[in-house]
This record gives structure tokens, sequence and C-alpha cells, in this order.
């Protein structure tokens, strides 16, 4: 039996010629070699990293931000011979807070995508199971490791870029503040309410620079129609905002869209500006002003914490820098 494992592995002390009668010997019975649910016990891991993705799947790969940060996690931790199992998280109030995978399967350590907040459910039932995490954008937590990116001082150099073209009337479309994504000017109530900490992080840096909002539109999803849907209320109105600060380059670029629609200017009428630094080629001829963050980089620097903490390590808090990136869609105030 260990010379069989030997001859399968391609590892330790075994002579050529043995190695090829054990192979030989193999494909004449139709063996394909050991069990890989056997190995995984003895070594007591799965060889499964747990990625919660933190929304409904189908939306999550609409989003190239997902997309573009899931590549480079799958890409590390292919190299380091792990699967991926790919978790939902909850978008319906209605149904459990906790996908049943997230307390029963089998995972070596989880990635939490865009989330982590304080009593997070998710969170609170993979600490229970002393499941190894990574937290991505989330709290800082003790004990738990995280990756993050500089998004609240993003932002707040998007803001300020439009304060120096002139502007004062500033609206801004965020992200979803919790599971039941509202949609619809938010009350100072309901500001104060943001559980989830990536739009609270991103708003907080809209005040940063000074700026009171002249309306907060929250939106369900950081999807192409959910920011039309926030640019057409927004513009329609009679004392409109002269720029929009979109906390993502889809909801940015739904907001453009509604701008042509209802006959406006990009920037003459009202400026745009977005959050991530995607190439949108189908947007053209604008180009999105926004805060561009390194999505590849970020996934492999997950990765990177996952095999830290499979060998035993403790892998220090990553926060990434962003960078404002000027495009078409802003300009100076209108006269």
């Amino acid at each position: 039996m260990s010379t069989a494992s030997l001859a399968f592995s391609g590892a330790g002390p075994i002579a050529g010629t043995t190695r090829e009668r054990v192979l030989a010997a193999a494909t004449e019975l139709g063996y394909s070699g050991p069990n890989p649910l056997g190995r995984q016990l003895r070594q007591g891991r799965s060889g499964i990293v747990g990625v919660v993705v933190g929304d409904a799947l189908r939306r999550s790969f609409r989003d190239p931000v997902s997309v573009q940060v899931l590549d480079g996690l799958v890409g590390a931790l292919g190299e380091l011979g792990l699967g991926v199992l790919l978790i939902p998280g909850s978008n319906d109030p209605s149904e459990p807070p906790v996908d049943p995978l997230v307390l029963s399967a089998a995972m070596d350590v989880a990635v939490l995508m865009w989330g982590g907040t304080l009593h997070d459910p998710v969170l609170d039932a993979l600490r229970r199971r002393n499941t190894p995490l990574v937290v991505v954008e989330g709290q800082q937590l003790d004990g738990v490791a995280a990756v993050g990116i500089e998004d609240r001082s993003g932002t707040t150099l998007a803001v300020r870029h439009l304060l120096e073209l002139g502007h004062t009337r500033i609206a801004v479309v965020t992200l979803p503040f919790d599971r039941t994504r509202g949609e619809g000017p938010a009350t100072d109530e309901r500001i104060d309410g943001i559980v989830y900490e990536v739009t609270r992080r991103r708003l907080g840096g809209v005040t940063d620079a000074g700026v009171v909002p002249t309306v907060v539109y929250e939106t369900p999803a950081s999807l192409v129609e959910h920011g039309a849907a926030a640019g057409r209320a927004i513009l329609s109105g009679p004392d409109r905002p002269t720029a929009i600060v979109a906390q993502s380059d889809l909801l940015a670029s739904g907001v453009v869209l509604a701008a042509r629609e209802l006959g406006l200017s990009v920037p003459g009428d009202v400026s745009v500006a977005g959050f991530d630094g995607l190439d949108l080629p189908w947007l053209a001829p604008d180009v999105l002003t926004s805060v561009a963050q390194p999505l590849a980089e970020k996934g492999a620097a997950v990765g990177a914490q996952v095999a830290e903490l499979l060998a035993g390590g403790t892998p220090e808090r990553v926060v990434l820098p962003v960078a404002l990136r000027i495009g078409t869609t802003t300009g100076p105030v209108p006269v």
C-alpha cells in the first residue's frame, strides 16, 4: 500500500522502474489512484475554502467587481492546490440569514466577502465552528484576518475633486444599507442604522470632505438598473444637484444613462463620479471619473492570507491603496 501511495504521489523514495510497474498494474485494473476523500481524512483537511459572496450569486456574477476579486482569489488558491466552495449570502429578509452550507460544509478556511459587521450572523456562525476566517472590507475584529481598501479616504478624494470644480449641491447614491435592501431617499434615522460597513465607510468619506448631501439615495444592489432608477429620481426634481457621487461604478454608469435619458448633459448639466475604476467601454463616449481600487490584487491578498492561516500563522490586516482617476463625467459647476 505504501509503495502504491508513493508511486501516485510522485514524492518519496521509490525507484523509477517500481513506479512504472505500479502505474502499469493500476492501468490494467482500471484504478485511477488513491481516494481523495481518504487523503483528506488522513490529513485532517478538506482542501476547500468556503467563500461567502455576500449576495445572491446571480447578482454577484453580474458585478465585474465581484468577478475580478474572485478571479484573483481563485487564481491564488489554485496555486495552493485548494478548491473553492461559493456560498451565497442572504438576500431575502424572509429567509434564514445563514446559508446551511455555512453551518455544515467542510472547509479549511472561510472568506467572508464584503461583510464582517459586528453582529453578522454568518460571521458568528463561522466563529462558533472555529473556522479560520478572512474578512474582506468588513470591520476589523480581534482574531480575524482582514483585507480592506482605503475606500473612505478614496471617497473623500472624489468629493474634494467635485468641490474644486465648484460643486456644492452634491447627492450620493449608495450601496445597500442592510439585508432589507431598501430603495429610495434615506431618512436620517435610516442612515444612522446602516449595518453594512462598506456603505457606512464610503458615506463617511463624503462627510469627511465637509459635504452634507442634498439627498442620500439607497439602492438594493450594485447594478446599472438601480443606478439608473436613482438617477431618474434625483435628477427629475425641481432643485436637482449639480453633482452625484455613487458608491460603485455600475451605479454611477446607471446615473449617467438616466441623465442622457432625461436630456441632460454629462458633465455640462450634472457631474457624476463612481467608485471601483472599472473599464466600461459600453458607456462610450463617456469615461467615468472614479476611485480605482486594485481588484485582482485584493483577491490575491485574500489568497495570501488563506495560505498563512493554513500554515498556522496570524496574518496582519492588509489595507490596499486606491487612486482617483479623472474621466470625462466630471466638470465645472453649471453657470
